[in-house]
């Protein structure tokens, strides 16, 4: 028998390792690390972007810089000062709602418009750092004018659940008032039970149908119930935020949990290979495709619940890992900014192309949303 020497086999032993691919960046873990250093970047790279906090927003027409879409960036960004304390983050939102003298939209107090609201979460947010009255003083002003009414029909798309569900919630919470939370909960069951046909919630697939356009009979293109990835990403939002402000035994606290676990079940069986989540999620031919802002609301959703208990480890873990790997690792770019965000709209259609160089009219919420699923991503690889 022909024996070989110790030469022979090492250079044997290398040419098969070097047969075998490495693993590649995409494929390998994400740790706790990576995600705090790739969440500064990201958003450092916005701040750089937009260095005077009140700068109006000028895309077809002028706005002011505290609307929705960046409010919902500030969302991210007070959570985000809870696990990274640069006070540079905190003096940036400060500064931003001083501009704004802590009001709403262009000074208009007494909006009934969700949308509007939504920069109350961040005064509110602040407002428990440093309690002085006129931080809150117009956010209470507007949300109790509209509770000296009974109308309760204001939330009739689902972004607005997210916009102004969480600003009662959070009042409740500071106030130690029950009025807040009853008056969200009708709002938030009308929208559910009452808008559009039937509501806009559908009960056997455990999503929603984002207003009362896109109920049956309308349809995407194979026929089947339009539900789109962000509008559902938003009540998956709001479920989160208001848990986390309601008390243990709250008014309601079981029925938003059942709704956050509904959604995540319909959502894990959704989940594309890649980790992304479609903009239409029952219709993966319809501008089909890497889409980050669902994706990272869903991710928020889901470490979350795991994080407390709420949801299955075993089931849902491996679902948000996968879906922040793809953030992280196909979504970020060199220098921060985010690819795969699908502009303002209410559909799947609205936005595209949606691809890795594409830039929205607007880039604040999906950085908003990537940094909440980046905080809860963070405590759950610290866990391990």
């Amino acid at each position: 028998m022909h024996r070989l020497n110790l030469r022979q086999i090492l250079l044997a032993s290398l040419t098969v390792w070097a047969l075998i691919p490495a693993q590649s960046d995409a494929q390998s873990p994400v740790t706790a690390g990576e995600s705090l250093e790739k969440m500064r970047l990201a958003n450092n790279y916005f701040m750089d972007k937009w260095p005077d906090a009140g700068q109006r927003i000028v895309t077809n027409i002028s706005r002011a810089s505290n609307i929705w879409t960046r409010a919902v960036y500030y969302e991210g960004l007070m959570e985000f000062c809870k696990l990274d304390e640069d006070p540079a983050y905190l003096d940036y939102a400060v500064k931003w709602a001083e501009f704004h003298d802590w009001n709403l939209r262009d000074g208009q107090t007494y909006t009934r418009n969700a949308d509007n609201q939504c920069a109350g979460q961040v005064y509110i947010d602040l407002y428990r750092l440093d309690p002085k009255p006129e931080k809150i003083r117009y956010i209470k002003a507007s949300i109790d004018s509209m509770m000296r009414t009974s109308k309760i029909d204001d939330w009739s798309w689902i972004d607005a659940i997210q916009m102004g569900m969480p600003v009662f919630a959070k009042l409740g919470a500071v106030y130690h008032d029950n009025a807040y939370f009853e008056r969200m909960h009708d709002m938030y069951r009308y929208s559910r039970d009452q808008h559009g046909d039937h509501g806009l919630f559908n009960k056997k697939t455990g999503l929603w149908w984002r207003d009362g356009d896109f109920d049956p009979p309308y349809a995407e293109p194979n026929g089947k119930d339009c539900y789109w990835s962000r509008g559902n990403g938003w009540v998956v939002m709001a479920m989160v935020r208001v848990l986390e402000e309601l008390p243990k035994n709250g008014p309601h606290r079981k029925e938003y949990v059942n709704m956050l676990k509904k959604m995540c079940k319909a959502l894990a069986r959704v989940q594309r290979p890649d980790g992304f989540w479609n903009v239409s999620l029952h219709d993966p031919g319809h501008f089909g495709g890497r889409e980050a802002t669902g994706t990272a609301m869903f991710v928020y959703g889901m470490a979350w619940g795991v994080n407390q208990g709420i949801l299955s480890r075993k089931k849902y873990e491996p679902a948000a890992r996968k879906a922040w790997n793809a953030l992280i690792r196909e979504a970020v770019h060199p220098d921060g900014a985010l690819g795969y965000v699908q502009g303002t709209g209410k559909e799947p259609s609205a936005g595209q192309p949606v691809t890795y160089d594409s830039v929205p009219d607007f880039e604040d919420y999906g950085l908003g949303a990537f940094l909440l699923a980046g905080v809860e991503m963070y405590k759950l690889l610290s866990a391990q």
